[in-house]
């Protein structure tokens, strides 16, 4: 049995990213490093290349080095982290996305340290779970679903960790700015209910289904406005969907922003059309600032709402289903409150920021002091943050 540390050593965790986009795999990861307590965790960052992410890790004063990161990497990028884990004095890499799993494995074995990825979809992929089996990595993933799946891939419960997503409860607050910056850009009054997705413009977001559920809720509501925050490569065709069906002038486009917080303060309802998600930062917040909820049952969403008291389900591309609701929350302001409160404090109980982080702490602290033990880590379930990786 390895020697557990001493309280005054901190763990030196390696954050591999895959990917170096400002999305919600690497939002999350900022904030991880963000509150991962100093005096407990060292943490450097390695980067596939060079750009707004890696500028904004450093503003939090971590070290952050970059090498390429294909799926077949070249023994020049093994050779090198190899290096940076023993310079680091590096106990666990920590892998996101299965070309920085590979990598973090291929050195984890080299170097004999433990690694663990996690899985931010809502289903491994096949190089995930091969590198899984060839190296006995272990496995975060933050939803019900993905973890049964993982399960049913043969994927043994002492490898494998349940650490949902969290919301910064404290940023994301319940606040109506009624005259706020998104809707005097757009041209929003402020007397409008104001629906709203956030989102890639991309396929896998369905703001087509979005566009949809519009059109069926604008006959029984035609005051009622919609906007889409976010950019993808669908914008263009969505744009030209609006137009065919009549709606420019309820419809609005606001591209990325970056004050989410204040964003959500002048929405009143909140949509997620995914076809496909795990545990989606957006609701996440939306629901953390006390707005109702109304988003497809995919994924790990029915992780988040209980239907009919913090938000509504519908099923995947039922359009008609979602503009409906949207129609009963802008009639019943009163039911509207009230689910947007019960929202709240499910996400404060469960889903918050502060859970996530202290039982991934826990986590990546069991492995450092448990490299080569073998015996289990178990699963931290939504509201079990306390109990994160018990032996």
């Amino acid at each position: 049995m390895a020697s557990v540390q001493p309280p005054s050593q901190r763990v030196q965790v390696l954050e591999v990213l895959g990917n170096a986009i400002v999305g919600g795999m690497e939002t999350c990861v900022s904030r991880l490093i963000a509150r991962l307590p100093p005096d407990q965790f060292g943490v450097t960052v390695l980067c596939p290349c060079e750009n707004e992410l890696s500028e904004q890790l450093r503003s939090l004063g971590v070290e952050v080095y970059v090498t390429p990161m294909p799926d077949n990497p070249p023994w020049s990028a093994i050779q090198t982290v190899s290096a940076l884990v023993k310079a680091q004095a590096v106990d666990v890499l920590h892998a996101h996305l299965p070309n920085a799993h590979l990598l973090s494995a291929l050195v984890g074995k080299l170097c004999g340290k433990p690694v663990l990825t996690t899985i931010h979809g809502r289903q491994l992929s096949t190089l995930d779970l091969e590198v899984h089996r060839a190296a006995a990595t272990h496995f975060s993933v933050v939803c019900r679903q993905t973890h049964l799946h993982a399960l049913g891939l043969g994927v043994p419960p002492s490898q494998l960790h349940l650490i949902p997503n969290g919301a910064d409860t404290a940023i994301f607050t319940p606040s109506k700015e009624r005259r706020g910056p998104l809707r005097q850009g757009l041209g929003i009054p402020e007397d409008a209910v104001l629906v709203g997705q956030i989102g890639r413009l991309s396929p896998e977001k369905g703001p087509d289904v979005f566009l949809r559920a519009a059109l069926a809720a604008h006959g029984a509501a035609p005051d009622v406005h919609f906007v889409l925050v976010g950019e993808g490569p669908l914008r263009a065709d969505l744009q030209e969907l609006v137009a065919r069906l009549g709606l420019a002038s309820r419809v609005h486009f606001a591209g990325l922003r970056q004050d989410m917080a204040s964003v959500y303060a002048e929405l009143d309802i909140v949509v997620s059309a995914s076809r496909s998600e795990a545990m989606p930062l957006a609701l996440l917040e939306a629901m953390s600032c006390g707005l109702p909820v109304v988003a497809t049952r995919v994924g790990g969403v029915p992780d988040l709402i209980q239907p009919g008291l913090s938000g509504w389900l519908v099923g995947d591309g039922d359009h008609d289903a979602m503009g409906a609701q949207i129609v009963s929350l802008v009639r019943d302001r009163a039911l509207s409150d009230r689910v947007g409160k019960m929202a709240r404090d499910r996400i404060v109980s469960q889903f918050s920021l502060d859970h996530s982080v202290t039982a991934t702490a826990q986590l990546l602290r069991k492995l450092a002091q448990r490299s080569g033990d073998t015996r289990r880590v178990s699963a931290v379930m939504p509201g079990e943050a306390g109990k994160a990786a018990s032996g």
